[in-house]
């Protein structure tokens, strides 16, 4: 199970703190007791020089006694272990055995506990050789030092966790104040249905990482409502358009079998049918692939083509259309011969959509001109003809599936409104985009961008 952000928050905080917290308590213990001793061993060195220089000077240490108090120490002994002096906490017996005594040849340090007349005190000593075969021995005693010590450690093994407490608690309230915010957004997410309109999550204005979360999740949330609308509204148009074509087919079929009818009327019935049979099987078709892209996965099998050639074929195969509409079907290419590689099928689905949208927009005796260029890397496929153009503030929207120019028009008059829609489905299937604008004399172009 893991454990809420809040709480991950302090428990690594707390973690941190208690590290940080150890390390400097750890350093200042270090740091007193490396004071302390140096402090005495100075002091040490400053009386044993002292020492040594009242004995070559010929002044007896007892001279000096009044400097020498219960917890300072000096002895002066012979290399036997004869005490020639000692202060009286010392009780007159020498510190060092005679072996020892021997062996010092320069200042050699070392720690005794020493029995004066009312404690027993560890000292520190320090011995060094004196003229006249004497050893100069002077000591402090380490209970300040030690008691010092006792009380710091006393004080970080109850400061170290009192503070760890303390900053504990501040980084939780601190940690639920800055997610405060956040836990607002989860409870309002929670009741924010995405089909409501203009409700928002409540963004804090602190400028920070909160703030711009709350700001994009509310662009998500338009996002996500802008797509819920455009879903609704597609299957909305595509019930219309599959209820015109099936209403048609179930009518002529009642019809047929209503009474007798002559083989005529029957062959009329069955070729009416035939042909709403052909739309929805085209309609359907064109969800399939709307439906795939939008999943982003149209299939695009690609085969290194002539561009102009697959244009060729296009306008070859609606002739027939363009004758009936009376309009003129025009193609030039100044990339003859070059080849590319995009999916066949589709690009000449594409072209046959842009041309078939040309005809049906343009009036008798117009014309539909298809050029195909290369510049920098990208072939440009131009369908242009000489109709009214687009309406102001219909290019926004030409390629949302469903949208038509003429909403006048029957539906069995016009086109499903889903073939531009296919064209940018295709085109951004092959890493292209598609672009719609009015010419400026007049007419619509579109144009097909593939990346050469």
């Amino acid at each position: 199970m893991r454990f809420p952000i809040r709480a991950r928050l302090t428990l690594t905080f707390a973690g941190l703190m208690a590290v940080v917290l150890t390390a400097a308590g750890l350093f200042l213990y270090l740091k007193l007791d490396v004071g302390l001793n140096r402090s005495i061993n100075q002091e040490l060195n400053v009386r044993s020089n002292s020492l040594v220089a009242s004995i070559v000077g010929g002044v007896s240490p007892r001279d000096q006694s009044k400097q020498h108090s219960n917890e300072l120490f000096a002895e002066v002994v012979r290399r036997n272990g004869q005490v020639w002096y000692a202060t009286p906490s010392l009780g007159g017996k020498a510190l060092m055995s005679p072996q020892d005594l021997r062996n010092v040849q320069r200042r050699v340090r070392f720690e005794a506990s020493v029995r004066t007349s009312s404690e027993v005190l560890p000292a520190r000593f320090q011995a060094v050789p004196a003229p006249r075969g004497l050893i100069a021995i002077v000591g402090a005693s380490l209970q300040d030092v030690r008691e010092a010590l006792d009380h710091l450690k006393v004080l970080l093994w109850i400061g170290v966790p009192l503070a760890l407490m303390i900053t504990t608690a501040i980084i939780w309230f601190l940690a639920g104040a800055a997610l405060r915010p956040v836990e607002r957004m989860r409870a309002e997410a929670a009741a924010i249905l995405v089909s409501e309109p203009g409700r928002k999550l409540p963004v804090p204005a602190t400028g920070d990482e909160i703030e711009r979360l709350g700001r994009t999740l509310n662009d998500l949330l338009d996002r996500m409502r802008g797509a819920l609308e455009r879903e609704r509204r597609f299957v909305d148009d595509a019930s219309h358009e599959l209820r015109t074509p099936l209403s048609i087919l179930h009518t002529e079929i009642e019809l047929a079998l209503r009474r007798s009818r002559s083989r005529d009327e029957l062959e009329g019935a069955l070729r009416n049918a035939g042909e709403q049979s052909d739309r929805l099987i085209k309609l359907s078709r064109d969800l399939l692939v709307l439906a795939r892209a939008d999943r982003r996965q149209l299939p695009v099998h690609k085969e290194s083509v002539a561009l102009d050639g697959l244009v060729t074929a296009a306008v070859e195969e609606l002739s027939d259309l363009a004758d009936r509409a009376g309009v003129l079907l025009k193609a030039s290419s100044s990339d003859q011969g070059e080849r590319i590689a995009v999916d066949p099928d589709r690009i000449r689905q594409a072209l046959r959509n842009l041309i078939e949208n040309s005809i049906r927009h343009t009036p008798r005796g117009g014309n539909v001109s298809i050029d195909v260029a290369r510049h920098d890397g990208t072939c440009r496929i131009d369908v242009a003809d000489t109709g009214i153009g687009f309406p102001p503030g219909f290019i926004d929207r030409a390629f949302d599936p469903f949208v038509r120019v003429d909403y006048g028009r029957s539906r069995s008059e016009g086109g499903t409104g889903l073939g531009l829609a296919i064209v940018k489905a295709i085109s951004e299937a092959h890493g292209g985009s598609v672009v719609a604008a009015n010419r400026p004399s007049g007419g619509a172009v579109v144009s097909l961008l593939l990346p050469a």
